[in-house]
């Protein structure tokens, strides 16, 4: 079963990443005491996830591909777990006491690079190794050595718009 191995918030833009044994999640908000979820992200109010999440395995690739090593938090995504979170992305998951759903890719971009202090990390999280968004449906404790749970598939928006023009055409 996947696990949570770290868990990460910045209380504001820019600030360094804070490792936490836990953290509450707060539906329709996010991390308790992350920058995001407090409006006071770097890219706030403008391109805001409640919480991000990302592979371990996507770190340890980076480290070894890249020689370069996040493992301290510089890749600034909150929830590092062990597994594919690409995967996460259209569905309802819990992880802990919280439910999440994945809502988007998080390409890494020149901030993260910036705040890393190192030369390539942009391009060593690209190619789906920068993570995901995920909304917080239902708030609750998250820590690390929790369990992540795919709880339901979600439609795919795409073929459900493509579902409802069929039947408008009928």
């Amino acid at each position: 079963m996947p696990t949570v191995r770290q868990i990460w918030t910045a209380p504001e833009g820019s600030a360094p990443m804070e490792a936490r044994d836990g953290v509450r999640a707060i539906a329709d908000a996010g991390l308790q005491g992350d920058r995001y979820c407090h409006d006071r992200g770097y890219y706030s109010p403008f391109d805001v996830c409640q919480a991000t999440f990302v592979d371990s395995g996507a770190i340890e690739y980076v480290r070894e591909a890249y020689d370069i090593d996040l493992s301290d938090g510089r890749h600034r995504r909150n929830i590092v777990v062990d597994f594919d979170v690409v995967e996460l992305l259209d569905t309802r998951f819990s992880v802990g006491e919280a439910v999440f759903e994945g809502t988007r890719r998080r390409p890494p971009c020149a901030h993260v690079e910036d705040l890393a202090g190192e030369d390539g990390v942009a391009r060593a999280l690209s190619d789906e190794r920068g993570g995901i968004c995920a909304d917080v449906v239902e708030g609750g404790e998250v820590s690390v050595g929790d369990e992540l749970r795919v709880v339901k598939e979600l439609d795919d928006p795409d073929s459900l718009a493509a579902a409802i023009r069929e039947r408008r055409s009928e």
